[in-house]
């Protein structure tokens, strides 16, 4: 009996233990409303519970180099590669191969193993389709419609300075028009700004309610708002825009690496984008063997810009710099 009391006294002290050692902590740029859901997936799969707190790509980047010598989470889930590009440089990220990596295409994935690509998504625009009926307008299709008088101060778009969507914005208007066009068109495209906004979705709803115009946005931000009903119309320019793959890595200096290594895992496998893709969630996915149920998120018409996401990291700070400076600043 008293070796059963003993034991089982043992397990009381032990077992809280275990459960602490099955909580995963991250950073997500993933939206909120769309992690909820993965991560619920995750955890009834896995049983590994995930405490996370969602910060735009630029936060998310500050903060995690920040916390360098002490993270204070586990990873980061979300938000366009080329953010994990540039934490790369800063030492941040630990490599790990997933067990199903090789499935997903090496262009959606770190030729190092620093990250997994979980989803593919394209810029484009979202406009407010009373609007273009009140101005005699069609849907934009040129980066140069925007340009239109009809749009001075109607336009709400994401800030470089803490957004990915707006770098992936940069990204596109340098591979089109070279640099230094690139910011002279964005200085132009100033002047018919309204607001700048701190996250990439921020405009979306402005825009569906009719306090701005159109603006430019990853599809599946776009997406969401078509789908909750409002009168928007999605299009793409002629002269093309770059995709952001969405990614998920492991913080160097873990407290969790194993319960880590585990979510890279789960997100290399099928299972993430049939949660996406039955969740509404609008990524592309990675796994080339996932049905993708939604007809909007065929981009066979759409002018794809395949960009080296190295290039991008390494050019995002410089870039960010001179958007503050020649742009914002002007």
């Amino acid at each position: 009996m008293k070796r059963l009391i003993v034991g089982l006294l043992l397990l009381a002290l032990v077992s809280p233990l275990l459960f602490a050692q099955q909580t995963l902590n991250v950073y997500t740029i993933m939206p909120e409303k769309y992690a909820t859901k993965v991560f619920a997936a995750f955890t009834a799969d896995t049983g590994i519970k995930v405490n996370f707190i969602r910060l735009s790509s630029g936060e998310a980047l500050a903060r995690i180099v920040a916390e360098k010598k002490n993270p204070q989470v586990d990873a980061l889930w979300g938000g366009p590669a080329d953010t994990y590009e540039a934490g790369i440089l800063e030492g941040v990220f630990e490599q790990y191969k997933p067990k199903e990596a090789d499935a997903i295409p090496a262009k959606f994935r770190s030729a190092q193993n620093y990250w997994i690509g979980i989803g593919v998504i394209p810029l484009c625009f979202l406009t407010n389709n009373k609007f273009l009926k009140e101005k005699g307008l069609q849907p934009p299709t040129s980066w140069n419609d925007l340009l239109h008088p009809a749009y001075k101060g109607a336009l709400q778009m994401a800030d470089a300075r803490t957004s990915g969507t707006a770098t992936e914005r940069i990204y596109t208007l340098v591979k089109i028009f070279g640099e230094n066009e690139a910011f002279a068109y964005q200085k132009k495209l100033h002047q018919n700004i309204q607001l700048y906004t701190k996250s990439g979705a921020g405009g979306a709803m402005p825009i569906a309610t009719g306090q701005a115009a159109s603006g430019v946005f990853y599809i599946v931000d776009a997406l969401d708002i078509q789908q909750q009903g409002y009168d928007v119309v999605i299009s793409y320019p002629k002269e093309g825009v770059t995709y952001g793959v969405e990614a998920a890595g492991i913080l160097k200096g873990a407290k969790n690496v194993d319960l880590a290594k585990k979510l890279l895992d789960w997100a290399s496998t099928k299972r993430l984008g049939e949660v996406m893709m039955a969740e509404k969630i609008n990524y592309i996915p990675t796994r080339p063997d996932v049905k993708v149920s939604n007809p909007a998120l065929d981009m066979s018409q759409v002018k794809l810009i395949d960009t080296d996401i190295a290039w991008k990291g390494k050019n995002r700070e410089a870039f960010v710099e001179r958007f503050v400076n020649e742009v914002i600043q002007q």
